[in-house]
């Protein structure tokens, strides 16, 4: 494979800093191209760049360019566009993941603006049609009118994009029932980096014919699957882990065998963009029993809770999930969700187990049977059949992740070993040993997560801001890989491996695998333009860190103390990444109005953090206070303090903004807006004494629109009346 070269930084200690793959071309004639030639949102300034260097994980890679295409065929056209600059190539959903995979040195497409439809809803057949953008409730609200789903539902899936789970694999909470995204993909409409678009699936003997009677490209490229399922047949049916998790690695490549009926699309599935890019999907639906009852057991201890998964399965649950009491006890810290907790019956950890019928009955004695067969055995157990409780439940699930971060009087917390999976019925076993491992390295984590699956995810307290804590890290990695392989699971249950886990594979599945994987990749990809270092010869894992050791920025003095957040870098460095703030409705919270409005990564929450930390570490941005590309991210921010609340990890944007402003404007005119609606005490004390007056020359056509223009208020604007009586009157 003839893989761009790679630019190199280390430490005198020999340690790699920095490795990114060299683009070589000329970025402003690659982004003139673009802009001639692709119906996109062209971007290729500081400010756009630092907006993407990251998504959910410990990496950071400014990219080259972002595009923002307007339509799928549009797109396609870029990928082509990039290839012939022979620069690499990132999709990018909705950012939110956690090993690394959606960072690059690379032209960064976000198909989640607008290439976000669902094209199809066939309920005879339980098919849909979707474009790689679309977020996943957006598919699953559509899919409910039949009363049908999309099997795997991360904890992300008001924000996340089903291009992003086909990329990883995704799974999520019902994934007893709804398996694995690989298990649900019917076809995929895909490009690779020459050009050549073509849908792909299943492929039997007679479509394999006719492919090649038409020759081309096409052909070509069948033959060498053909060739490659020949040559590794044996590999491919004897060196993958039988468990339901396994997504590590090119995890699906034994699709490819005659059994599998020759599946192009499900092998590429969990590939993370190295392969080709999705231009769009045909996915399975499952049934979704409207009615949902959950029955909760209580344990001594997450390892006990762990040890009755299967027995738990035998109930015919549609959902098994395990939480420990370090993560309640992190979130009761933080004051999250404490109301939510009063529901989970008294003891140390819990399984959340969900049954479903059509038949509000029926859901309801799975749950008691289960809670009767449990009560016998001395465990506590609650059934909570009422929505509003179920969701409460839920609602403390789903903030896992962010929630175990930032934990007051406990160490930080890291993805870095958060998604690990072994067989089911060897769950409690291998966590205990897991433990025992981060006890050896003096770490802490919660543990929970998927147990239906034998899925565990964790947060550890890596120390990755000094170098002795980084070698440290390393080791572990290694041991931890180790633990996971005697157990016979995979070192990613669902959230891939990125840079993350791609140099541990090795140890998961041999050379000869290893090998087997760069062959697959090289036949879509030969040039290793699609999303380089990430999964196969990976940037190292201890590189590329966002936080990691160097020269902190220096801490200005503010006019805000931000002592819960350790100061204005640290308040800088709070958002985890995890994309809550780019929900598209406002159910269940405020945050983010001005993303809702606009679907701009740089009118979230967490677009906003994401500027203020460049602004602060340097690299993508330049100018500190005075960057005017952070000024017009927060131009749109209401300061509603939504995200205060809302945030799992309590970004405080309406203060960081106050604050940014105070120092941008100092010295200088501030935006009319200010003076008109910053100073409205003023104003409204002033109107009340004249308010006829004032009230008559508002309703004048040329007064109104001069005063809407010297207050910088939208001219569509009705100015309110002032009432001649005040409150004090």
């Amino acid at each position: 494979m003839n893989a761009p070269a790679r630019i190199v930084a280390s430490t005198t200690s020999g340690r790699i800093v920095t490795e990114a793959a060299r683009f070589d071309g000329d970025a402003d004639a690659l982004a003139r191209d673009l802009a001639a030639h692709v119906d996109a949102e062209v971007r290729f300034s500081d400010g756009d760049r630092a907006l993407y260097a990251t998504d959910a994980s410990n990496y950071r890679q400014v990219p080259i360019g972002v595009v923002v295409p307007r339509s799928v065929e549009a797109a396609a056209e870029a990928v082509r566009i990039a290839a012939r600059h022979r620069a690499p190539i990132l999709s990018r959903g909705g950012g939110t993941s956690l090993a690394g995979q959606c960072t690059n040195t690379a032209v960064v497409i976000d198909w989640s603006k607008h290439c976000g439809r669902v094209l199809e809803i066939d309920p005879a057949r339980r098919l849909t049609r979707v474009e790689p953008g679309c977020v996943l409730d957006v598919l699953r609200n559509a899919a409910e009118r039949h009363h049908l789903t999309f099997g795997p539902d991360p904890a992300t899936h008001s924000h996340n994009t089903l291009g992003g789970m086909i990329g990883n694999n995704s799974c999520g909470v019902h994934s007893v029932i709804g398996k694995r995204t690989a298990d649900n993909v019917e076809a995929l409409d895909v490009i690779t980096p020459q050009g050549l678009r073509l849908v792909v699936g299943k492929t039997s003997d007679a479509d394999l014919a006719a492919i090649r009677a038409q020759g081309g490209p096409r052909a070509e490229l069948y033959d060498k699957l053909d060739a490659f399922r020949t040559r590794h047949a044996r590999l491919l049916r004897e060196g993958y882990p039988d468990i339901p998790r396994r997504v590590s690695g090119f995890a699906d490549l034994d699709k490819l065998l005659p059994e599998h009926g020759f599946d192009v699309a499900k092998a590429l599935v969990g590939t993370e963009g190295t392969c080709v890019a999705i231009l769009g999907a045909t996915l399975d639906l499952i049934e979704s029993p409207p009615e949902r009852v959950l029955c909760v057991l209580s344990f001594p201890s997450i390892h006990d809770a762990a040890d009755e998964v299967v027995a738990v399965r035998a109930h015919g649950p549609i959902a098994i999930e395990g939480v420990d009491g370090f993560l309640v006890d992190a979130m009761q810290r933080k004051h999250l969700h404490e109301e939510e907790m009063t529901v989970l019956p008294e003891g140390d950890s819990w399984l959340v187990v969900e049954f479903g019928a059509f038949d509000r009955a029926e859901a309801e004695e799975k749950a008691h049977a289960l809670r009767r067969v449990y009560e016998a055995k001395g465990v506590a157990a609650r059934v909570l059949a009422a929505p509003a409780r179920t969701a409460k439940v839920w609602s403390v699930r789903e903030a896992g992740l962010p929630g175990s971060a930032y934990i007051p009087d406990r160490p930080e917390t890291w993805e870095g070993w958060e998604d690990t999976a072994v067989p089911p019925e060897r769950l409690g076993a291998y966590t205990r040993d897991l433990q025992a491992l981060y006890e050896k390295y003096g770490y802490v984590s919660p543990m929970y997560g998927h147990f239906g699956d034998g899925l565990v995810h964790c947060r550890v307290s890596f120390d990755l801001k000094h170098e002795d804590g980084v070698a440290e890290w390393s080791h572990f990695l290694s041991e931890a890989a180790d633990l996971v392989v005697r157990y016979g699971g995979s070192l990613s249950g669902e959230h891939g491996d990125g840079q993350a886990r791609g140099a541990l594979l090795e140890r998961m599945y041999g050379p000869e695998m290893l090998a087997a994987f760069s062959e697959f990749k090289a036949i879509f990809d030969p040039d290793g333009l699609m999303n380089p270092g990430k999964i196969l010869d990976p940037y190292p894992a201890t590189s590329n860190l966002r936080l990691g050791p160097r020269d902190a920025p220096e801490e200005p003095r503010t006019f805000f103390s931000f002592h819960e957040e350790g100061g204005f870098v640290a308040a800088a460095e709070r958002c985890v990444g995890v994309g809550k703030c780019r929900r598209r409705e406002s159910d269940g919270g405020v945050m983010c109005p001005s993303y809702m409005v606009t679907r701009e990564e740089e009118h979230s929450t967490r677009g906003r953090a994401r500027l203020l930390f460049e602004m602060l570490h340097g690299g993508a941005m330049s100018g500190g206070f005075a960057a005017d590309e952070v000024e017009e991210a927060l131009s749109l921010c209401l300061a509603c303090k939504g995200c205060k609340s809302d945030c799992p990890v309590n970004v405080d944007m309406a203060t960081y903004k106050a604050e940014f402003r105070a120092h941008h404007y100092a010295g200088k005119l501030r935006p009319r807006a200010a003076y008109s609606m910053g100073l409205i005490h003023l104003w409204a004390k002033l109107g009340s004494r004249i308010a006829r007056l004032v009230n008559l020359a508002m309703r004048l056509p040329g007064l109104s629109g001069l005063a809407k223009s010297i207050g910088g208020i939208a001219r569509e604007r009705t100015l309110p009346a002032f009432a001649p009586r005040t409150f004090r009157a």
